[in-house]
């Protein structure tokens, strides 16, 4: 009864899913129009910008025969079919991704645009909603704005406001704010907060690029008197919390500045700019400390009402100055924000006296507190945040470790303090005694699931008066998996957190001790994050940031950005791979070549640099397989695997790219490593790569490196190995993104789906049975050292859920699932498993469930693309299409539709 009520369950669900895609694309022909990957985006640099679209259509092979783009300066233009800015004509194609093609676009411009489209039978469709993109500086001459600062030092504490009065005389029929700034920035118009972007601008190699953000602040804008307030905070540009990463040495360091142009449009058409000058007005700010690494201080007694509203009284203010721009490429941030993405209220409160409470937000975030804290004038609380509590007490003289509180010693092991005055993950607020003081910082984020609020003295504190807030890159979800494994789900959840909790404009290794960009960990959960979240313009800023980190002689830091720690001796491939195969991953998701060839000289730079260190086809320029449970792994044979991957895709992108002599003399390249590899550590007689360890054997097949004549044999000792070590993970990083894979791939998906399941250590499970909600960087969760509580090192799991269970994988011929590879694994440990992922054409779902002695499998295929379809059958197997029995064979090749197969 159970299993047919679950079976029942999982009908209704897909059937709800079904209906929920069924109304986003009620309406036929284009739908999601997006220019340079973002849905009506302002502040377009790009001079030929990318244009894409979906094709909504439910018949049965549905695609799109032709289409035409149409954009024009205004939507009456665009209706009345006069003034285009540019028409591509009827083009018979199914490409539902271009680039424009017009006349020259204008700066501070708005274009509208719409797609009309023809059917599979040549029948016009119903015109696309008209939508839009606007331009924005389009080049740094046509910035009015001067960078300006206040006349303080590096080592000055408190934040500065600035603010700017300004007559609007006419009637306005828009308004738009851009602002470039080296540090961080809130900006206000008349007192109220611009946006809701958090932590903007985001991090760059300042001395090198810095990104501007565009807002339309029509609606805050008011004809007469008006205000801007700007309040700077240092982020990673004035970085003056001390760590072992040297970021306070940083080339580009100095005192917060930015550049601001607010732009008017007024009904008769005239323009006017305010802009920053040495007219400004600044002063220091209740905000006396800020730190991206540490927390945040904030004095509310030095508080200024009405400090950014146009009646405010500055003449005490100080004058501003002029500065020197951080550098001379200003470029437009156009990317998804950082945002308060989820509010979490607190789960429970521990009073232990009145000025000690510790609060428990139940799961582990990156993010802030939200605290309303009411005291005398003068009482200093300090907030601590944390990833665990203490467990026991301590015994040591002197020992403040308590039962309970709060334990901050598994990741302040890299923070250096000169002083107790900037205290970890901590942010310190001082009562005014006027009443309530409502406090979440501004210029800093932490990694956390408690947070212990200390006071000098007595305060009354509720459960209600704090509120943790998940922070993230505000990524649009585009994957989903549910299966009939509780772990298996909770591992997928958790998995997704810490790649949110790691999303930061670039993909960091964890959200409170480092923050730092580590490549390796952005590469081993690209899979992953692209499965799961809509993340390219998030990759491509970060591609740029390794573009502006690359030396002359090709070699990358193994973080990035960085201030200039990172270019040792380790930094090799199996770290910086990420410069080719981050472009590669996003080429295959969203068949988009840009970031191959925006990337194409920095992956040919690296590839020649480890090329010459490495003249035998060998190289032990790398890291190795990081926090491995037990065994470890030749570096020379890991390093030299990801060298190959290197070279092979140099290769590949070569031939996208019509460079034929670099696709020759890379293609030779990656068979030399392939076979230098083979050559030392291949057992052509025994089927063993090194040692055979699971890492070794795991990465041969992963990277394809092994002659194909002894793949599935291999595999065969892969698998074994894994039953050698106990049905248990016996891999660090590199084995962990690769033996799930390795394993399924090839024949052997009974085992990995074991290794994914295990609950026992060390598994990602064993984690998730201890209460993880997070991934954490130590299989060991009691380790010494290497235990951050929330790392995406080991994340690759949350990506073989889609490839190794659903089966949905990209085409290398037909890119961005134009055509879909669908393979999934009716693992005997499940008895339903549903998953969904948003690619570039729409919905794809591969979902099946046993029934009795059958396996039906339901698939959706979006319209304007194909599948390929292979299934795990057995020779006595049947195969069973819509209710009729069809030939089996190796592989079905369906169009766009949902199909329903019967495997008996």
């Amino acid at each position: 009864m159970k299993r047919l009520l679950k079976i029942e369950i999982v009908t209704l669900l897909l059937l709800l899913n079904v209906l929920t895609a069924a109304s986003v694309y009620a309406q036929v022909g284009a739908v999601s129009l997006k220019c340079e990957h973002l849905s009506s985006p302002i502040g377009v640099d790009a001079i030929h910008p990318r244009l894409s679209w979906q094709i909504s259509d439910t018949r049965q092979g549905a695609r799109q025969s032709a289409y035409q783009v149409l954009i024009a300066k205004d939507s009456v233009g665009l209706s009345s079919k006069k003034g285009y800015a540019w028409d591509s004509g009827k083009l018979s194609s199914p490409a539902s991704s271009i680039t424009y093609n017009g006349t020259k676009l204008e700066p501070f411009t708005r274009y509208y645009w719409k797609v009309r489209t023809w059917d599979k039978d040549g029948k016009l469709m119903p015109d696309s909603r008209i939508t839009f993109f606007e331009t924005g500086m389009m080049g740094m001459a046509n910035w009015r704005g001067n960078w300006i600062s206040d006349e303080h030092s590096i080592n000055t504490l408190p934040a500065p406001y600035f603010r700017k009065t300004f007559t609007a005389v006419k009637k306005i029929r828009s308004a738009r704010a851009y602002i470039a700034v080296g540090g961080l920035y809130e900006l206000y118009i008349n007192g109220n907060k611009v946006g809701n972007h958090r932590l903007d601008p985001m991090y760059t190699r300042f001395d090198r690029r810095n990104l501007y953000v565009s807002y339309d602040v029509t609606a805050q804008v008011q004809s007469g008197k008006n205000a801007i307030g700007v309040i700077l905070g240092n982020g990673w540009y004035n970085h003056q919390s001390l760590a072992v990463w040297n970021f306070d040495r940083a080339p580009w360091r100095q005192r917060p500045t930015f550049c601001l142009d607010l732009r008017i449009t007024y009904e008769d058409g005239t323009t006017s700019t305010i802009y920053t000058d040495d007219s400004w007005k600044t002063h220091l700010s209740p905000i006396v400390f800020n730190s991206i690494y540490t927390g945040e201080h904030y004095d509310s007694r030095l508080e200024m009402p009405g400090w950014n509203t146009p009646d405010f009284d500055d003449t005490k203010w100080q004058e501003t100055m002029l500065r020197a721009a951080p550098s001379k490429n200003i470029v437009s941030q156009l990317m998804v924000p950082i945002r308060n993405v989820e509010e979490i209220p607190a789960k429970s409160i521990v009073k232990f006296t009145d000025q000690d409470y510790v609060i428990d937000l139940g799961r582990n975030i990156a993010g802030v507190t939200r605290v309303k804290l009411k005291g005398d004038s003068g009482t200093i609380v300090k907030i601590v945040h944390g990833e665990r509590l203490y467990r026991v007490t301590g015994t040591k003289p002197g020992d403040k470790a308590v039962k309970g509180h709060v334990d901050l010693s598994n990741i302040d092991v890299y923070y250096r303090p000169k002083d107790d005055t900037d205290p970890y993950q901590t942010d310190i607020v001082i009562l005014n005694g006027k009443g309530e003081v409502d406090f979440m910082p501004k210029f800093n984020y932490k990694g956390f699931q408690y947070v212990e609020v200390l006071s000098s003295k007595p305060i009354q504190l509720q459960k209600e008066d704090v509120t943790g807030y998940f922070m993230h890159s505000d990524v649009e979800a585009v994957g989903n998996i549910s299966s009939s494994n509780p772990l298996i789900d909770k591992l997928w959840r958790a998995t997704n957190n810490s790649y949110l909790s790691n999303l930061f404009g670039y993909p960091t290794d964890c959200p409170q001790r480092e923050k730092n960009g580590w490549t390796g960990d952005g590469h081993f959960a690209v899979e992953t994050g692209l499965y799961n979240f809509d993340g390219i313009t998030v990759y491509e800023k970060w591609m740029a940031d390794h573009r502006d980190e690359q030396q002359p002689n090709g070699v990358l830091p193994d973080i990035i950005p960085t201030g200039g720690w990172g270019y040792g001796t380790a930094n090799g491939t199996d770290w910086t791979s990420t410069i080719a195969i981050i472009p590669w991953n996003l080429y295959m998701f969203y068949g988009d070549s840009k970031p191959l060839a925006d990337n194409y000289n920095n992956i040919k730079a690296y590839v020649n640099y480890v090329t010459g260190i490495s003249p035998n086809g060998l190289t032990t320029f790398g890291r190795g397989d990081w926090v491995p449970v037990k065994s470890s792994s030749s570096l020379e044979y890991t390093s030299s695997v990801y060298y190959y991957v290197d070279a092979t895709i140099l290769a590949k992108a070569a031939k996208l790219l019509g460079n034929q002599a670099d696709f020759t003399r890379y293609s030779a390249l990656a068979a030399k490593i392939r076979k230098a590899i083979n050559d030392k550590y291949f057992n052509p007689a025994t089927c063993i790569y090194g040692s055979g360890v699971q890492t070794e054997l795991s990465m041969a097949l992963q990277w394809k490196v092994v002659p194909e004549q002894y793949r599935l044999k291999v595999a065969q000792n892969l698998a074994k190995r894994v039953a050698q070590d106990g049905m248990h993970l016996d891999v660090g990083v590199l084995g962990a993104k690769a033996i799930l894979n390795a394993l399924s791939d090839n024949g052997q998906v009974e085992t990995a789906y074991k290794l994914a399941a295990q609950d026992t250590y060390p598994s990602w499970g064993w984690w998730i049975v201890n209460g993880a909600t997070t991934l954490y960087e130590n299989w060991d969760i009691n380790a010494a050292r290497d235990i951050s509580l929330n790392h995406m090192m080991f994340g690759e799991i949350g990506g073989w859920f889609f490839k190794g269970l659903g089966g949905i994988k990209a085409d290398e011929t037909q890119p961005g699932f134009k055509n879909v590879l669908l393979q999934p694994n009716f693992v005997t440990g499940l008895s339903f498993f549903n998953a969904s992922h948003e690619g570039p054409f729409g919905l794809i779902r591969s979902s099946w469930v046993r029934e009795g002695n059958k396996v039906v499998y339901n698939v959706v295929v979006p319209a304007n693309s194909s599948a390929t379809i292979k299934f795990p059958v057995g020779n006595s197997s049947k195969v069973f299409l819509n209710g009729k029995q069809v030939s089996k064979t190796q592989q079905y090749n369906v169009t766009a539709g949902a199909y329903r197969f019967e495997i008996r």
